[in-house]
């Protein structure tokens, strides 16, 4: 049973009380890079280490990263908003990364200039409604080459840290 419109519009207005960080996921499938911002993002262990990322269901990149088996997470600076809106579109892959200088670590394409990266082996992927939980195993982390605050998701738009 699904739930109403009504219900998922209520369910999205409180939980845009709740701050997020913001992170592009990235892969590499046979025609190149692929990639998409996720908020639903966060760490699950620290014995194994361990992170949990939502896919849409729909997302390309969630198949590329089912066949690797393996993902990029690249975290975002407070001013990397249009970076994240370009990674949210569904602009075909290669345009995504035109311009975005990106690097290829441990097998996974890297984004020059965010706070923090990491790769992961894909553990599990588990199905979640409409989205699909995916657990990574990291395997390499690093803060990014970049300082500042983070880029948050709050009540529907991009935020930094005041």
């Amino acid at each position: 049973m699904s739930a109403s419109d009504g219900a998922q519009q209520h369910f999205r207005s409180l939980f845009g009380h709740f701050p997020t960080g913001v992170a592009v996921v990235t892969g590499v499938g046979e025609r190149g890079p692929v990639g998409m911002t996720a908020n639903a993002v966060c760490s699950l262990s620290l014995d194994p280490l361990l992170v949990l990322v939502c896919f849409d269901n729909d997302a390309r990149t969630l198949p590329i990263v089912r066949d690797v088996g393996r993902f990029g997470l690249n975290m975002l600076r407070a001013d990397q908003g249009t970076l994240s809106r370009v990674f949210a579109s569904k602009l075909p892959e290669h345009e995504k990364f035109a311009g975005v200088p990106h690097h290829i670590e441990d097998g996974v394409p890297i984004i020059e200039g965010t706070l923090a990266w990491m790769t992961c082996d894909l553990e599990e992927l588990h199905p979640g409604g409409d989205h699909t939980i995916g657990v990574g195993a990291v395997r390499a982390m690093m803060p990014g080459d970049a300082h500042g605050d983070p880029l948050v998701w709050y009540r529907g738009d991009y935020r930094g840290i005041v």
